[in-house]
């Protein structure tokens, strides 16, 4: 069954071609996607939620950092907008065998796709694929750079239950050093007019961190005080080069998210997670599955609708854009 084309989208003006980042986009740009992924969540739970919107179009997943939950919601959400979807395992591909950006960029193209979803463990890889390919290019992350739809997708799950997000205190705790999701999530939030703290052990903290106009904290009953949201980061093990914590048990002790913390923050702050969590490491698992309070499982549906909202825009509108 053909379904009808969620409201919002009948506002689109989305200037960009590609979406690499956050700091990119404008607080226009954020509200519109916000606006069509909330219309995208609320079909996604009624009878309407496959379309053909995309029908005829190709989406392409290159992944060369395997992430089962990113490219699986990507994966769905060009499905659901009716899509084709290619996943290229760079594990098995002549990538792997030494092919260059450049040389995977020019085969791409070959292709004629009409968006390139990619994840990459090196900062600055995404953009340059998306200077050479003729399509719309979608940051799925890109080193410690950003993660934007990853923020997209918490900002909508914040704004489902706060109503708002000007004015909320968010504290974005654990690895930040390594974390492209936090890094997007500062950008987001600061630009809808959030207050924006940062708590995690001095080792995790990236050098002037306190330029991104956040407060910083080592201590998290102090940095947990009076916040709305508490936004908790898994570490980063795979990025880290020596030793940044003295042992999983201590770093759970100090920094990770147990009941005692979180009564520091307000009553009804409630509790967030990118995934995937090392439960007893940065939270106890109590606290990750409090239905009261945990917006965790949620956030991973509301991907999927971030998603549907960012495909939709980069191609079915491509006619539209401005650059």
């Amino acid at each position: 069954m053909t379904a009808a084309l969620p409201d919002a989208a009948d506002r689109l003006d989305f200037p960009h071609r590609h979406l690499l980042g956050i700091e990119d986009l404008s607080r226009d740009d954020i509200t519109l996607l916000l606006d069509l992924s909330d219309s995208y969540a609320d079909g996604n739970r009624s009878a309407w939620r496959k379309l053909d919107l995309l029908r005829g179009h190709t989406v392409i997943n290159l992944f060369f950092e395997e992430s089962t939950r990113t490219r699986t919601s990507f994966e769905l959400a060009a499905k659901r907008l009716g899509g084709d979807v290619i996943n290229i395992a760079v594990q098995h591909s002549a990538i792997k065998k030494g092919e260059t950006l450049i040389d995977t960029a020019m085969t791409l193209n070959a292709m004629h796709a009409d968006a390139l979803v990619v994840r990459h463990p090196q900062a600055g890889a995404v953009h340059l694929l998306a200077e050479k390919v003729n399509c719309s290019v979608v940051n799925a992350g890109d080193g410690s750079h950003e993660h934007p739809t990853q923020a997209l997708l918490d900002a909508l799950t914040i704004r489902r239950h706060k109503k708002r997000l000007e004015g909320l205190e968010v504290a974005i705790c654990g690895d930040i050093a390594h974390s492209r999701v936090a890094r997007s999530n500062i950008y987001l939030l600061q630009a809808m007019g959030a207050r924006v703290r940062v708590i995690a052990p001095p080792t995790l903290l990236p050098p002037a961190i306190d330029r991104l106009g956040v407060e910083v904290f080592t201590d998290m009953r102090a940095g947990l005080a009076g916040v709305d949201i508490v936004m908790m980061l898994r570490l980063q093990r795979e990025r880290m080069q020596g030793t940044y914590v003295p042992s999983v048990r201590e770093y759970f002790r100090y920094w990770g998210l147990d009941y005692e913390k979180l009564a520091y923050a307000k009553p009804d702050a409630l509790i967030m997670h990118p995934g995937p969590m090392n439960r007893g490491v940065e939270i106890d698992t109590a606290v990750a599955d409090d239905i009261d309070r945990s917006l965790i499982r949620e956030q991973v549906e509301m991907g999927v609708a971030v998603r549907m909202a960012c495909l939709d825009v980069l191609t079915r509108h491509a006619g539209h854009r401005a650059n």
